[in-house]
């Protein structure tokens, strides 16, 4: 369980990091001299997302449009939830997926 005082120094770069690859980059830089655990579980899940994203565009590409912007759209919606926990100052990983990234991430 993370302390209040943790969640708030981290809450701002937690949020940084849902905007783009751009914001993500940043929230990683300005994240490795204090290693916020706020702040590097929402990195670990937007880095799960940019995954979902790469793999919903290769689908709609090269498998089958349809079923590439149903995976699109479920990662908008999972980007959505990991957003606005990060906003509500939570650390609740992405239904389903979200652990698994924070297994994959762990050494951010």
């Amino acid at each position: 369980m993370m302390s209040q005082q943790t969640i708030q120094e981290g809450k701002t770069w937690a949020i940084v990091s849902y905007f783009t690859f751009i914001g993500l980059i940043i929230a990683i830089v300005m994240n490795i001299e204090k290693k916020n655990p706020f702040t590097s579980f929402h990195i670990r899940q937007m880095l799960g997302l940019i995954l979902m994203l790469i793999v919903s565009n290769v689908t709609e590409a090269y498998v089958n449009s349809w079923l590439g912007t149903v995976l699109w759209i479920i990662t908008f919606v999972c980007w959505i939830f990991g957003l606005y926990h990060a906003i509500k100052e939570e650390a609740k990983p992405i239904p389903v997926i979200g652990g698994k990234f924070q297994d994959w991430f762990r050494n951010l």
